[in-house]
């Protein structure tokens, strides 16, 4: 009767299985995309390049022209009282006096020390520097989503270990109760089969709340719906293929955070240009047509009218500002210093990391290959102690040292794949070559 109960438990777990099979497929194209259209911090980053692009342009700059319209209308009531040269007397009460100003201004800096150009050609770093600041938000979230879509390829493949491994303690459970049932074992055996496959439940059912908590993290991190349910490709493809060498090269012309720090000297470089304008004279050209027109109660001239065209420029030079400008090129150019050091930083850091993760990078290749071959040997140890517990060859401690051997190898084997992809994300994600 029990050992109905484990062939019937056996068609629930592959029942399960095929549920399993018909839930919604995530590949990993699938939640890169998702990702990239999603996620909160590459909107955001784009946003912002989007405004360094509107920043981005010559009136910004200060190299086209202003046009200005003004109206100015003014209005008084007064009471007047006036002695002319003559000895003539006049005074109003309540006497009301307007006048009215309207016209179009046109000025125009036409030198400024070129302060205009360095200014132009920073915004276009600017513009440079928030595409690097997207693209290092795009490589960091689509790093996530392979460091997440991988572990629950990891989890996935343990809990299909777990599941077999539940299957065999329900076959070891049901058959020491026949064997106890016919006096070929003692209650023991039993108790000890059923604390065994209690202990494989607990940690199917621990396995399963993780694998659970990291589809909801994916869902996050893809920006959709935590509770959408769904399984993923349970393969690993590592690149085994990464060169140390050519990985650096890459770095050099791609990784985003030196490129952001390259793109900083030069807006420092800019900025000192800005700075050194000032000690040139700056020439502003003006023009307008102007309308004036104003009444008043009391006076020689009761009205009058004007319209006409002015033009003109002015000039103007720095002669003395308190040392000012002095100080202003000294922070300047300690800036651009700050900058300088500020990428043979960061390649140290690159070139340092690199190095690290490639040295784990190569170990965890050779760790699949061992691991490999350690679940192989232990599969086919526990087939062996099987056949041979069926038999009553062995006794219920070496069979459950071979499950939880073969268990266990499962485990590393995945883990170790696991921790290569890792590895390979990484080096990637430094070369700023990661494929999204």
């Amino acid at each position: 009767m029990k050992l109905k109960n484990s062939y019937q438990l056996l068609i629930l777990i592959l029942l399960s299985a095929t549920s399993l099979r018909a839930q919604q497929m995530l590949t990993i194209e699938d939640a890169l995309k998702i990702a990239l259209e999603n996620n909160y911090e590459i909107k955001i980053a784009t946003n912002d390049l989007k405004a360094d692009q509107a920043n981005n342009t010559i009136g910004n700059a200060g190299m086209l022209p202003t046009l200005t319209a003004n109206v100015v209308d003014n209005n008084n009531i007064q009471n007047l009282s006036q002695i002319r040269i003559d000895g003539t007397e006049n005074s109003l009460n309540n006497a009301k006096n307007n006048s009215l100003n309207y016209g179009v201004s046109l000025g125009w800096t036409i030198f400024d020390g070129m302060s205009m150009f360095a200014k132009r050609a920073q915004f276009q770093e600017l513009q440079k520097l928030g595409e690097s600041k997207l693209k290092l938000s795009i490589l960091t979230k689509i790093g996530d989503v392979y460091e997440t879509y991988f572990d629950l390829v990891q989890q996935q493949q343990q809990l299909a270990a777990l599941d077999s491994t539940l299957v065999i303690s329900n076959q070891r459970l049901a058959l020491a109760e026949n064997r106890f049932s016919i006096g070929k074992a003692s209650k023991l055996e039993v108790l000890n089969a059923q604390v065994d496959l209690n202990t494989d439940k607990v940690m199917l059912l621990r396995q399963k709340e993780l694998f659970s908590n990291t589809k909801t993290l994916l869902n996050q991190i893809l920006a959709r719906d935590t509770k959408i349910d769904f399984i993923v490709n349970d393969i690993f493809n590592v690149d085994s293929a990464l060169k140390l060498d050519k990985l650096s090269e890459l770095a050099q012309k791609q990784n985003p955070q030196l490129q952001a720090q390259i793109i900083n000297k030069r807006v420092a470089e800019l900025q000192l240009k800005q700075v050194k304008s000032t000690r040139y004279p700056t020439i502003r050209v003006s023009s307008g047509y102007n309308f004036s027109e104003t009444q008043s109660s009391l006076g020689f001239t009761t009205q009058s009218s004007a319209r006409g065209f002015n033009y003109g420029f002015s000039a103007s030079l720095n002669l003395f500002d308190g040392f000012a400008q002095h100080r202003n090129e000294k922070i300047a150019h300690l800036a651009i210093d700050n900058a300088k050091l500020q990428i043979e930083q960061q390649n140290l850091n690159i070139e340092t990391q690199l190095a690290t993760a490639f040295q784990t990078y190569l170990t965890n290749l050779e760790l699949i290959e061992l691991e490999q071959t350690n679940q192989a040997i232990a599969k086919k140890n526990l087939d062996i102690t099987l056949d041979k517990f069926h038999i009553g060859t062995i006794t219920t401690l070496e069979f459950r040292t071979a499950q939880l051997n073969y268990v266990n190898a499962t485990v590393r084997y995945s883990n170790a794949q696991f921790q290569a992809k890792l590895s390979e994300i990484a080096l990637k994600e430094l070369a700023g070559k990661l494929d999204y």
